[in-house]
């Protein structure tokens, strides 16, 4: 560990250049990266006085397939991106958590106080005492830390900045007190915990997955505790596509009801067959059974298990299509499932407001201005937020113009899938 001004001094000097070539892969931002390292070791140390600190780093992510699929054991294809939130962090000896997140107020947790408290569900403190908690209660090492984080993963915008936090928070107690060496599956799955329990969020395990483990990732979760993991490898920038997140500016916030009732809706239909989830059931049972299906759970919760069944296997295809190079057949995968998603999953718009569809306007807006030059889908769980594009390199300066001239400036985010997970970037 180094104090502030050490490190300050050393990320200035460029030392740690490198390191931060590699992790955000674009050498043009490595000045503005490290202005933003600097700033925020100089915010902690404001904060929590000058100390020994490390500086670690948790990317967001994206899902490429498997739109609502991995809460029913599906598989998914997703990958971390080149924005993250990174964390300055140093020990201190009481057995108390102090984390300043940037424009958001203190947050102190004491290490003997883990239980689940009901007031903090939906909150960033419930996040993170359910982080805390989860990894004692699996017996790993806990001690009290200050922290600064700052973020430039987008809330609310389907890029998962909530996993991304809680996989960064998970990072940091592996780092700073268990040699950095918590499995990143770990991290993962204590943060979906924490999420599903103390944040009072019903998700499945993808987010946290493709944040904590990094890269291109294909998971199968037919074992949720056991997930196969795969990573891909995958070129975009050697095949000339570009992954674009568009942010429509519209808030997840008030759809948690949305977002729940497609696992509510997907177990109904699975519950029919005695089973709990779709990946249980038999796909020629399920269409044998339909007319039945509609009258018991309705036409909306059998459309939704329509879409399981197609997305789930497609992930597969995708999946073969990297790995045999053949960009047509992805990009083409990737289009299905974006229909798929919007025709049979229904989580590009709220049915009952007729006002705000920005998903919708901006997927219309993305056909027009791509044609054959790319192709795009809704994006993570929906209803609002982003849509997800992949572009060919000669149109992404259009299709950036495009989408900003709707969507306000800086709402076009052109993003590298990132080669790492959770990590220690300066320690």
């Amino acid at each position: 560990m180094r104090t502030g001004k050490k490190l300050t001094a050393e990320i200035l000097s460029g030392k740690w250049d490198e390191a931060l070539k590699k992790l955000y892969m674009d050498n043009q931002k490595i000045q503005q990266q490290k202005k933003r390292y600097v700033k925020a070791v100089a915010s902690y140390c404001e904060i929590f006085g000058e100390m020994p600190v490390e500086i670690y780093s948790a990317p967001g992510r994206s899902e490429v397939g498997g739109n609502h699929t991995d809460h029913q054991h599906g598989r998914v294809l997703a990958a971390s991106v080149s924005l993250d939130a990174i964390a300055v962090a140093g020990r201190v000896d009481e057995p108390l958590v102090r984390i300043q997140s940037e424009g958001y107020k203190l947050c102190e947790i004491r290490l003997d106080e883990l239980d689940k408290k009901t007031r903090e569900e939906g909150t960033t403190k419930g996040l993170i005492r359910g982080v805390l908690a989860g990894l004692k209660q699996q017996g790993y090492k806990m001690g009290g830390f200050c922290a600064y984080i700052t973020s430039d993963v987008l809330s609310g915008s389907g890029l998962s900045s909530s996993a991304t936090f809680e996989t960064l928070i998970g990072t940091v107690v592996s780092g700073l007190y268990n040699h950095a060496e918590i499995p990143a599956v770990t991290i993962a799955q204590t943060g979906r915990y924490a999420e599903n329990v103390y944040f009072g969020k019903p998700s499945g395990l993808m987010d946290q997955m493709a944040c904590a483990i990094g890269g291109m990732v294909y998971i199968d979760f037919e074992n949720e505790e056991k997930p196969q993991i795969e990573k891909i490898d995958a070129d975009f920038e050697k095949a000339g596509l570009t992954l674009c997140i568009v942010d429509t500016k519209g808030s997840h916030a008030g759809l948690t009801h949305e977002y729940a009732q497609i696992p509510v809706e997907m177990k109904q239909i699975a519950a029919h067959f005695g089973k709990n989830v779709l990946r249980e059931v038999e796909e020629k049972d399920f269409y044998a059974a339909l007319p039945v299906l509609c009258k018991e759970s309705g036409d909306r919760a059998v459309l939704r298990a329509i879409h399981f069944f197609a997305e789930d296997e497609r992930v597969v295809k995708e999946v073969n299509a990297l790995r045999a190079g053949d960009w047509n057949r992805f990009l083409k995968l990737v289009k299905e499932s974006g229909d798929s998603s919007y025709k049979y999953l229904q989580n590009v718009y709220v049915s009952h407001d007729t006002v705000s569809e920005p998903v919708a306007i901006a997927l219309a807006v993305s056909e027009r201005t791509l044609a054959d030059k790319g192709v795009c889908r809704v994006h993570g769980g929906g209803f609002a937020g982003t849509i997800q594009a992949f572009v060919k390199e000669a149109a992404v300066l259009d299709y950036k113009n495009a989408m900003e001239a709707v969507f306000g400036a800086d709402s076009c985010h052109v993003l590298k899938i990132r080669r790492y997970g959770g990590i220690r970037v300066i320690g």
